[in-house]
């Protein structure tokens, strides 16, 4: 909770949910990565957070944007950024939302298959590519496995194809999970990476760029690494794998760059037990999964909640206000709340400026979306 922010909610009282975003800690975030990457390309993950005030901020302060759909695009664009700066890093595009990006200026595109890179080819000629490789995702509390992704001897071949396809191969990308708690993994991934450089070297083929992807935690409820050490780590992984031939190096941060720069303010709709034996209360809120806490699924991310009562505490089961019996978030984590805590009361889910408001549904339930207020 920034200064700010408590202002913000104490002068305004808006409706909740709500998502209230500090803009000044997104700037903060952005210099921190600056500092810890110094000689990357910090590429943004739009998804974390597309509110416009977020993207015209980043433009100003000269980042580059990871967009998933033409939408995305388009939002980035508005926001006064060059297509140039643009890559569509999405693995799973329609032809025609290729072209649409192509026709818009986007000459960076990300595959992980041969039915995505001929999709590319075909519908935007001449551009860059850059292929991403499987990685196992260990370490992080929200992993991106399976989905995407190829073999390295896949994506080799595919590389060493593009050029006759038309376009020009330009680099290898991975994801080592997001909520990555472990600034050691990416090495792994580096090193393979490194191989497939040196593969198609052999190959006549010279790639030049690396994408490192994001991963860069946010501080939940358990302590996290400081972003000093994620840099020093990473860029000691490229130095050692790819000596005196350093390849251009992007990152895409998302959770890094905006969660604990947002809080939602939630209200206690109705507190209750299922049974005169039961020893636990039921906390119902104002949001729960399908308003844009999707990523408590299977409890993964565990936002910290805040009371202003500094009663004594008990544990608690945390659950949304939907028809849907999945609308539970926390029944096995240690969640306590204080014994005095009445319907009505307002609590903060902090840290939570990322994948939250994309999250939300349209009106599940006849729910409203998660509110965004960036000050």
């Amino acid at each position: 909770m920034t200064r700010k922010i408590a202002r913000f909610l104490a002068a305004e009282e808006p409706a909740t949910p709500c998502l209230v975003v500090d803009l000044d800690v997104v700037a903060a975030n952005y210099r921190k990565l600056r500092q810890a990457m110094p000689d990357a390309a910090i590429y943004y993950a739009v998804k974390a957070n597309p509110a416009r005030e977020i993207l015209d901020l980043l433009v100003g302060l000269g980042a580059s944007f990871d967009t998933a759909s033409v939408n995305e695009i388009d939002m980035v664009l508005a926001a006064g950024a060059d297509a140039s700066r643009i890559s569509f890093g999405n693995t799973i595009k329609k032809r025609s939302d290729i072209a649409a990006a192509y026709a818009r200026g986007v000459r960076i595109y990300a595959f992980d298959s041969r039915a995505e890179l001929e999709k590319i080819a075909q519908a935007a000629p001449g551009s860059r590519v850059f292929c991403r490789i499987l990685t196992s995702g260990a370490g992080a509390e929200w992993p991106l496995s399976r989905k995407f992704g190829c073999a390295p001897e896949m994506a080799r071949e595919l590389l060493r194809d593009a050029g006759g396809l038309g376009v020009v191969p330009w680099g290898i990308s991975f994801h080592v999970g997001s909520q990555q708690r472990d600034p050691y993994q990416w090495d792994a991934a580096v090193g393979e990476a490194a191989r497939l450089f040196q593969a198609l070297e052999e190959d006549g083929i010279e790639l030049g760029m690396l994408n490192i992807g994001g991963g860069f935690p946010a501080r939940y409820r358990k302590d996290i690494p400081t972003l000093c050490r994620y840099g020093a780590c990473i860029r000691r992984s490229i130095a050692r794998h790819f000596g005196n031939r350093m390849p251009d190096v992007l990152v895409e941060p998302g959770r890094q760059m905006v969660g604990n720069a947002g809080i939602i303010q939630t209200e206690v709709v109705l507190i209750a037990k299922k049974s005169a034996n039961d020893n636990r209360r039921w906390v119902f809120l104002d949001i729960g999964k399908f308003g844009g806490l999707a990523e408590t699924e299977g409890e993964a991310i565990q936002y910290p909640i805040k009371s202003p009562r500094r009663g004594r505490a008990e544990r608690v089961i945390l659950a949304g206000p939907t028809c849907d019996s999945a609308d539970v978030l926390y029944e096995k984590a240690d969640y306590r709340l204080p014994l005095d805590l009445s319907i009505g009361d307002r609590l903060q889910i902090r840290s939570t400026g990322a994948y939250t408001s994309t999250y939300a549904s349209v009106a599940f339930n006849g729910f409203e979306p998660l509110r965004c207020y960036c000050i």
